[in-house]
Protein backbone atom coordinates (compact mmCIF):
# COMPACT_ATOMS: atom_id res chain seq x y z
CA UNK A 1 0.00 0.00 0.00
CA UNK A 2 1.43 3.37 -0.94
CA UNK A 3 1.70 6.15 1.72
CA UNK A 4 -0.83 8.40 -0.15
CA UNK A 5 -3.13 5.19 0.08
CA UNK A 6 -2.19 5.02 3.66
CA UNK A 7 -3.49 8.49 4.34
CA UNK A 8 -6.71 8.75 2.65
CA UNK A 9 -7.54 5.31 4.74
CA UNK A 10 -6.23 6.71 7.87
CA UNK A 11 -8.63 9.87 7.30
CA UNK A 12 -11.75 7.98 6.92
CA UNK A 13 -11.19 6.04 10.21
CA UNK A 14 -10.98 9.17 11.84
CA UNK A 15 -13.75 11.00 10.20
CA UNK A 16 -15.99 7.75 11.18
CA UNK A 17 -15.22 7.87 14.68
CA UNK A 18 -16.21 11.31 15.26
CA UNK A 19 -20.21 11.62 16.50
CA UNK A 20 -22.21 13.57 13.69
CA UNK A 21 -25.54 15.41 14.50
CA UNK A 22 -27.89 15.48 11.34
CA UNK A 23 -30.19 18.57 11.01
CA UNK A 24 -33.64 17.37 11.92
CA UNK A 25 -36.32 18.01 9.21
CA UNK A 26 -39.03 20.47 10.90
CA UNK A 27 -41.99 22.17 10.05
CA UNK A 28 -43.42 25.38 11.63
CA UNK A 29 -47.37 25.43 11.04
CA UNK A 30 -49.06 28.96 11.11
CA UNK A 31 -53.16 28.39 12.62
CA UNK A 32 -52.04 25.16 13.92
CA UNK A 33 -54.72 24.76 16.79
CA UNK A 34 -57.45 23.46 14.65
CA UNK A 35 -58.44 22.23 11.61
CA UNK A 36 -56.20 22.20 8.53
CA UNK A 37 -53.19 23.32 10.36
CA UNK A 38 -53.71 20.53 13.15
CA UNK A 39 -53.99 17.86 10.46
CA UNK A 40 -50.21 19.33 8.95
CA UNK A 41 -49.29 19.39 12.63
CA UNK A 42 -49.87 16.04 13.11
CA UNK A 43 -49.17 14.12 9.73
CA UNK A 44 -45.49 15.38 10.38
CA UNK A 45 -45.36 14.45 13.74
CA UNK A 46 -46.34 11.08 13.28
CA UNK A 47 -43.47 10.91 10.47
CA UNK A 48 -41.08 11.88 13.46
CA UNK A 49 -40.44 15.65 12.23
CA UNK A 50 -39.75 18.50 14.65
CA UNK A 51 -43.29 20.41 14.08
CA UNK A 52 -44.23 23.57 16.01
CA UNK A 53 -47.73 24.75 15.83
CA UNK A 54 -48.29 28.29 16.48
CA UNK A 55 -51.68 30.45 16.60
CA UNK A 56 -53.76 33.07 18.65
CA UNK A 57 -55.53 30.11 20.22
CA UNK A 58 -53.61 29.35 23.44
CA UNK A 59 -56.15 26.80 24.97
CA UNK A 60 -56.15 24.28 21.71
CA UNK A 61 -52.29 24.60 21.20
CA UNK A 62 -52.10 22.95 24.89
CA UNK A 63 -55.02 20.52 24.39
CA UNK A 64 -53.10 19.33 21.18
CA UNK A 65 -49.80 19.59 22.92
CA UNK A 66 -51.15 16.90 25.49
CA UNK A 67 -52.11 14.68 22.80
CA UNK A 68 -48.26 15.25 21.53
CA UNK A 69 -46.27 16.49 24.53
CA UNK A 70 -43.25 16.81 21.63
CA UNK A 71 -45.26 19.03 19.94
CA UNK A 72 -43.44 22.86 20.07
CA UNK A 73 -46.38 25.72 20.72
CA UNK A 74 -46.15 29.78 21.20
CA UNK A 75 -48.19 32.16 20.06
CA UNK A 76 -48.48 34.26 16.89
CA UNK A 77 -50.64 36.50 15.06
CA UNK A 78 -49.73 36.44 11.35
CA UNK A 79 -50.21 39.96 10.77
CA UNK A 80 -47.31 41.17 13.36
CA UNK A 81 -44.17 40.86 11.39
CA UNK A 82 -42.50 41.00 15.45
CA UNK A 83 -44.11 38.16 16.57
CA UNK A 84 -43.63 36.70 13.37
CA UNK A 85 -39.67 36.92 13.74
CA UNK A 86 -40.14 35.81 17.48
CA UNK A 87 -41.74 32.88 16.72
CA UNK A 88 -39.76 31.41 14.22
CA UNK A 89 -36.89 32.79 16.28
CA UNK A 90 -38.28 30.28 19.20
CA UNK A 91 -39.50 27.69 16.66
CA UNK A 92 -35.81 26.71 15.61
CA UNK A 93 -33.55 27.16 18.94
CA UNK A 94 -34.66 23.72 18.96
CA UNK A 95 -33.56 22.52 15.30
CA UNK A 96 -30.26 24.59 14.90
CA UNK A 97 -31.71 27.56 13.25
CA UNK A 98 -32.98 25.46 10.23
CA UNK A 99 -36.46 25.46 8.75
CA UNK A 100 -37.36 22.48 6.23
CA UNK A 101 -41.01 23.42 5.73
CA UNK A 102 -42.88 26.60 6.85
CA UNK A 103 -46.63 25.97 6.42
CA UNK A 104 -48.64 29.17 5.96
CA UNK A 105 -51.44 28.20 7.08
CA UNK A 106 -53.54 30.69 8.74
CA UNK A 107 -56.56 32.12 7.25
CA UNK A 108 -59.89 33.28 7.40
CA UNK A 109 -63.24 33.95 5.79
CA UNK A 110 -66.62 36.08 5.43
CA UNK A 111 -69.54 34.98 4.28
CA UNK A 112 -72.09 37.40 2.66
CA UNK A 113 -72.62 39.79 0.23
CA UNK A 114 -69.63 42.59 0.17
CA UNK A 115 -72.17 45.71 1.26
CA UNK A 116 -73.55 43.20 4.04
CA UNK A 117 -70.01 42.17 5.46
CA UNK A 118 -68.73 44.27 8.50
CA UNK A 119 -65.45 46.20 7.41
CA UNK A 120 -63.39 45.10 9.99
CA UNK A 121 -64.25 41.32 8.96
CA UNK A 122 -63.24 42.22 4.94
CA UNK A 123 -60.37 44.04 6.95
CA UNK A 124 -59.07 40.73 8.89
CA UNK A 125 -59.22 38.73 5.36
CA UNK A 126 -56.88 40.74 3.55
CA UNK A 127 -54.62 41.21 6.55
CA UNK A 128 -54.91 37.91 7.77
CA UNK A 129 -54.52 35.99 4.34
CA UNK A 130 -52.35 38.19 2.83
CA UNK A 131 -50.56 40.41 4.31
CA UNK A 132 -49.98 37.43 6.91
CA UNK A 133 -48.41 35.03 4.59
CA UNK A 134 -45.92 37.38 2.97
CA UNK A 135 -44.78 38.18 6.65
CA UNK A 136 -44.35 34.61 7.07
CA UNK A 137 -42.40 34.27 3.98
CA UNK A 138 -40.27 37.22 4.77
CA UNK A 139 -39.19 35.90 8.51
CA UNK A 140 -38.86 32.43 7.53
CA UNK A 141 -36.26 32.75 4.67
CA UNK A 142 -32.90 33.29 6.73
CA UNK A 143 -33.68 29.47 8.18
CA UNK A 144 -34.94 27.98 4.87
CA UNK A 145 -32.39 29.19 2.95
CA UNK A 146 -29.56 27.17 4.83
CA UNK A 147 -31.65 23.89 4.84
CA UNK A 148 -31.40 21.17 1.86
CA UNK A 149 -34.85 20.71 0.61
CA UNK A 150 -36.71 23.77 1.86
CA UNK A 151 -39.97 24.50 1.26
CA UNK A 152 -42.61 27.25 1.70
CA UNK A 153 -46.52 25.98 1.25
CA UNK A 154 -48.94 28.54 1.00
CA UNK A 155 -52.93 27.82 1.94
CA UNK A 156 -54.45 28.59 -1.29
CA UNK A 157 -57.77 27.76 -2.39
CA UNK A 158 -60.11 26.68 -5.07
CA UNK A 159 -61.90 30.18 -5.02
CA UNK A 160 -58.86 31.51 -6.87
CA UNK A 161 -59.58 29.84 -9.89
CA UNK A 162 -62.53 32.30 -10.56
CA UNK A 163 -64.15 35.15 -8.14
CA UNK A 164 -66.75 33.51 -6.60
CA UNK A 165 -69.37 35.80 -5.06
CA UNK A 166 -70.25 35.93 -1.31
CA UNK A 167 -67.27 35.44 -0.55
CA UNK A 168 -65.59 38.36 -2.27
CA UNK A 169 -63.01 39.70 0.10
CA UNK A 170 -62.24 35.58 0.96
CA UNK A 171 -62.10 34.91 -2.91
CA UNK A 172 -59.78 37.68 -3.68
CA UNK A 173 -56.98 37.04 -0.87
CA UNK A 174 -56.89 33.87 -2.45
CA UNK A 175 -55.48 35.15 -6.19
CA UNK A 176 -53.01 37.18 -4.06
CA UNK A 177 -52.04 33.68 -2.54
CA UNK A 178 -51.53 32.05 -6.14
CA UNK A 179 -49.92 35.65 -7.88
CA UNK A 180 -47.07 35.61 -4.42
CA UNK A 181 -46.35 32.04 -5.02
CA UNK A 182 -45.78 31.71 -8.91
CA UNK A 183 -43.49 35.46 -7.88
CA UNK A 184 -41.64 34.22 -4.74
CA UNK A 185 -40.63 31.08 -6.56
CA UNK A 186 -38.87 32.51 -9.13
CA UNK A 187 -37.44 35.25 -6.65
CA UNK A 188 -36.24 32.26 -4.41
CA UNK A 189 -34.97 30.05 -6.87
CA UNK A 190 -31.45 31.05 -6.08
CA UNK A 191 -31.21 29.90 -3.12
CA UNK A 192 -33.18 26.88 -3.62
CA UNK A 193 -36.35 27.32 -1.75
CA UNK A 194 -39.33 25.46 -3.36
CA UNK A 195 -42.48 27.39 -3.14
CA UNK A 196 -46.22 25.84 -3.50
CA UNK A 197 -49.76 26.61 -3.18
CA UNK A 198 -51.92 24.18 -2.21
CA UNK A 199 -55.96 24.72 -3.63
CA UNK A 200 -58.69 22.81 -1.83
CA UNK A 201 -62.38 23.46 -2.45
CA UNK A 202 -64.30 23.06 1.20
CA UNK A 203 -62.80 21.00 3.52
CA UNK A 204 -64.60 19.85 6.75
CA UNK A 205 -63.29 22.93 9.24
CA UNK A 206 -64.64 25.75 10.44
CA UNK A 207 -63.92 28.10 7.24
CA UNK A 208 -66.69 25.75 5.71
CA UNK A 209 -69.17 27.07 8.58
CA UNK A 210 -71.31 29.55 6.27
CA UNK A 211 -74.05 29.18 3.60
CA UNK A 212 -72.31 30.08 0.51
CA UNK A 213 -74.05 28.45 -2.08
CA UNK A 214 -70.81 27.20 -3.64
CA UNK A 215 -70.67 25.08 -0.19
CA UNK A 216 -74.45 24.09 -0.86
CA UNK A 217 -73.75 23.18 -4.67
CA UNK A 218 -70.34 21.37 -4.42
CA UNK A 219 -70.70 20.23 -1.07
CA UNK A 220 -68.18 19.76 2.05
CA UNK A 221 -66.47 16.65 0.94
CA UNK A 222 -62.61 17.18 1.81
CA UNK A 223 -61.20 16.52 5.41
CA UNK A 224 -57.93 18.70 6.46
CA UNK A 225 -56.26 14.62 6.51
CA UNK A 226 -56.51 14.87 3.09
CA UNK A 227 -55.03 18.11 2.42
CA UNK A 228 -52.30 17.53 4.91
CA UNK A 229 -51.69 14.20 2.48
CA UNK A 230 -51.67 16.62 -0.37
CA UNK A 231 -49.11 18.94 1.70
CA UNK A 232 -46.88 16.16 2.41
CA UNK A 233 -46.76 14.59 -1.45
CA UNK A 234 -45.69 18.84 -2.11
CA UNK A 235 -42.51 18.75 -0.18
CA UNK A 236 -41.78 15.36 -0.85
CA UNK A 237 -41.33 15.58 -4.76
CA UNK A 238 -40.63 12.62 -6.70
CA UNK A 239 -38.31 14.26 -9.34
CA UNK A 240 -37.16 17.60 -11.65
CA UNK A 241 -39.84 17.74 -13.46
CA UNK A 242 -42.44 18.04 -10.41
CA UNK A 243 -40.34 19.99 -8.87
CA UNK A 244 -41.07 22.58 -10.90
CA UNK A 245 -44.73 22.18 -9.90
CA UNK A 246 -46.42 25.13 -7.68
CA UNK A 247 -50.58 24.75 -7.76
CA UNK A 248 -51.31 21.57 -6.39
CA UNK A 249 -55.38 20.93 -6.50
CA UNK A 250 -56.61 18.73 -3.41
CA UNK A 251 -59.25 16.22 -4.71
CA UNK A 252 -60.52 15.60 -8.51
CA UNK A 253 -63.21 18.45 -8.72
CA UNK A 254 -60.90 20.90 -8.04
CA UNK A 255 -58.40 19.68 -10.42
CA UNK A 256 -61.16 19.57 -12.70
CA UNK A 257 -62.04 23.40 -12.20
CA UNK A 258 -58.22 24.42 -12.44
CA UNK A 259 -57.97 23.19 -15.84
CA UNK A 260 -61.73 23.76 -17.19
CA UNK A 261 -60.67 27.28 -16.23
CA UNK A 262 -57.60 27.15 -17.76
CA UNK A 263 -58.32 26.21 -21.58
CA UNK A 264 -62.24 26.72 -21.58
CA UNK A 265 -63.26 30.00 -23.17
CA UNK A 266 -63.88 32.43 -20.71
CA UNK A 267 -67.64 33.12 -20.89
CA UNK A 268 -67.36 28.96 -20.53
CA UNK A 269 -66.08 29.66 -16.84
CA UNK A 270 -67.63 32.28 -16.27
CA UNK A 271 -71.02 30.70 -16.95
CA UNK A 272 -70.39 27.50 -14.63
CA UNK A 273 -69.02 29.58 -11.71
CA UNK A 274 -72.37 31.30 -11.45
CA UNK A 275 -74.07 28.31 -11.70
CA UNK A 276 -71.79 27.23 -8.74
CA UNK A 277 -71.94 30.26 -6.99
CA UNK A 278 -75.50 32.06 -7.28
Amino acid sequence: MSSAQHHSTSTQTATATEPTRATPKSIFVSGGATGIGKAVATKFLDAGWVVGAYDIDGDRLEQFQSEYPQLIIGHLDVTNAQQWEEALSHFTSYTGRTLTVLDNNAGVIGFGDITDQDPDLIAAQITINCTGITFGARAAHQYLRKTPGAHLVNMGSASSIYGQPHIIPYSASKFYVQGFSQALELEWEKDDIRVVNIMPLWAKTNLASGDAESIKRLGVNLTPEQVADKIWQAVHPSNRLIRNRIMYSVGMPSLLMRYSARFAPSIAVRFINKLIAQ
